[in-house]
């Protein structure tokens, strides 16, 4: 589907600031969403998980439960934007489409890339209290776009505080253009079921506490893991949009049509349920294919028990 005009951002990004993204894999700008922006996002993430929009995947609540007992159910709520006009909007957020057309292929000689972004992915951290994190991964294991542009931009809805989870990066960590192995984790007390990368020295990891309304932007081979949320009371709640470049194929998703029969050139596949955000979609001829109405949950159960390690169902 073809991008709508944005309105105009204040956001001015700085060539230093494009600088410490490629060198760095990552980059923090406070203050990018609002506070009313934020009280909608928290307003739309329980409405979500009550079943307040129609969908396959999640069942409407007991008016009289909580937004606590709703909530703590969950660690993630993928593809939000399919189902909630809400959540859509931020996936071309002015603030953030102006970093985003700055730094997605950066890396590339001038000249090479014209500003050109699409959007094919939403993820609803709600990370209640007691719950984990996810160890150590790149996004690009499960996102293969293989030409450096996949990046995270990362609201925090939340603050985000060593104590309730934040982000932690491994700066310089992408430089290589390597997908580390991985395995799953041993710590389930620690982290959830997702598989751990391996092999590389995190010495000079960095914890990203950042105020809420901060967007944490980081590349797609970035190292980057969440700890557990160890507070009693406070949500670390977050809403991460993944972006490339919109030159970038997007081979997702083949494994299931391969099974199901379809012959498919693995290398000129492209998964065309992408939402274009800034400039042009050079592939636009292509067409575009509407998701459908539905989102997928990662949730907790009663047998999830951080003393135990114990790991919850992960349907």
């Amino acid at each position: 589907m073809p991008a709508t005009a944005a309105a105009p951002s204040p956001i001015k990004v700085t060539d230093e600031q494009v600088r410490f993204y490629v060198e760095q894999g990552y980059l923090v700008v406070p203050g990018l969403v609002s506070p009313e922006d934020l009280a909608l996002i928290k307003g739309d993430t329980a409405h979500i998980a009550r079943g307040g929009y129609p969908c396959t995947s999640i069942q409407p609540m007991p008016a009289g439960m909580s937004d606590d007992e709703v909530l703590e159910r969950l660690l993630c709520i993928h593809q939000p934007h399919q189902l909630s006009p809400v959540m859509h909007r931020f996936i071309d957020h002015p603030g953030m489409t102006a970093v985003l057309s700055r730094i997605i292929a950066a890396h590339l000689p001038a000249g090479w890339w014209d500003g050109a972004v699409k959007c094919m992915q939403s993820m609803l951290f709600v990370k209640p209290p007691g719950k984990p994190g996810q160890a150590w991964h790149q996004d690009e294991m499960y996102i293969p776009t293989r030409d450096r542009s996949l990046c995270g931009a990362w609201i925090a809805v939340d603050d985000a505080t060593i104590d309730n989870g934040c982000l932690w990066i491994l700066p310089g960590s992408h430089r290589p253009g390597y997908i580390y192995p991985s395995k799953p984790p041993a710590d389930l007390a620690e982290y959830d079921g997702s598989n751990q990368c391996f092999g590389f020295d995190d010495s000079t990891a960095v914890p990203v506490e950042v105020k809420a309304g901060s967007v944490v932007f980081f590349n797609g081979y970035t190292l980057h893991k969440s700890l557990r949320n160890r507070t009693a009371t406070t949500y670390r709640r977050a809403l991460v949009n993944h972006y490339m470049s919109s030159a970038s194929l997007l081979p997702w998703c083949l494994e299931d049509r391969i099974k199901a029969g379809e012959a498919i050139a693995v290398a000129a596949a492209d998964n065309r349920c992408v939402i274009q955000v800034a400039g042009t979609d050079p592939y636009a001829w292509k067409g575009y294919v509407t998701a459908k109405k539905d989102v997928y949950l990662r949730h907790f159960n009663k047998a999830w028990d951080p003393d135990t390690a114990v790991a919850a169902d992960p349907a």
